[in-house]
């Protein structure tokens, strides 16, 4: 396995929204955490995108009312524990400043959000009638990797890599790192891989970041500094 740690493709400017969505993140776990088991529960329902509601239109959990068409925007920013969390940010500020410096902060933004929103998207199609929330930021996360794939395929990541005994720090090209990542998620979506995550919702998000700049997003653009390995 692995775990990126750093990218070594700085770009120009500070990552406000990046870092801006990181401290909102933070702050509405931190927020919620402060509750009783009970109450905790009650916030993942009330917050977290749970696809019947979504094709059904109809609420579950009424007595605790929340918009059913704000819970896909809601749910990016609900994370179950703090490892859910630390994981997703970093991820985020490792892959997200390149991209915010491509796009620029308002469409980064815009862009982070869509998505989050094809994620869950992805998510519903394939569980129609599950009634188990979908909390976390990862689906819009998996976008802005997939656009880090397109845009900087050949940027070097420091990666903790560990196998067993096996623990090394490597330099690895971005587009291996994603690209195995990618893989792992459809595998393990293909092989109904459990453990609470919702692989198809990555699936979704990471294609749809991906595919958008290789067909739309790009145009007019100057294309990334590329960066090759040594």
């Amino acid at each position: 396995m692995f775990l990126p740690l750093k990218d070594e493709h700085p770009g120009p400017n500070k990552p406000y929204a990046t870092f801006i969505i990181i401290i909102l993140n933070c702050i509405v776990y931190f927020l919620s955490m402060n509750r009783t088991p009970q109450e905790f529960n009650i916030f993942i329902y009330k917050y977290g995108l749970i696809p019947y509601e979504i094709v059904h239109m109809t609420e579950l959990t009424p007595q605790y009312h929340w918009p059913i068409l704000l819970s896909p925007l809601s749910s990016m920013f609900t994370h179950a524990g703090f490892m859910h969390l630390a994981g997703n940010m970093l991820y985020l500020w490792i892959f997200g400043n390149n991209v915010e410096n491509h796009l620029g902060p308002v469409k980064f933004t815009i862009f982070y959000l869509v998505s989050g929103l094809a994620a869950a998207f992805m998510f519903v199609i394939f569980s129609p009638n599950s009634q188990v929330p979908l909390v976390g930021a990862s689906g819009a996360i998996a976008g802005v990797m997939g656009a880090y794939m397109f845009l900087f395929p050949h940027a070097r990541i420091l990666t903790l890599l560990f196998l067993f005994y096996f623990i090394r720090i490597m330099r690895i090209s971005a587009w291996v790192i994603l690209g195995f990542w990618f893989v792992y998620q459809i595998f393990m979506s293909a092989a109904g891989g459990g453990g609470g995550v919702a692989w198809l919702a990555h699936v979704g998000g990471f294609g749809f970041g991906y595919l958008w700049f290789r067909l739309v997003g790009s145009r007019g653009s100057p294309p990334p500094k590329r960066i090759y390995l040594d």
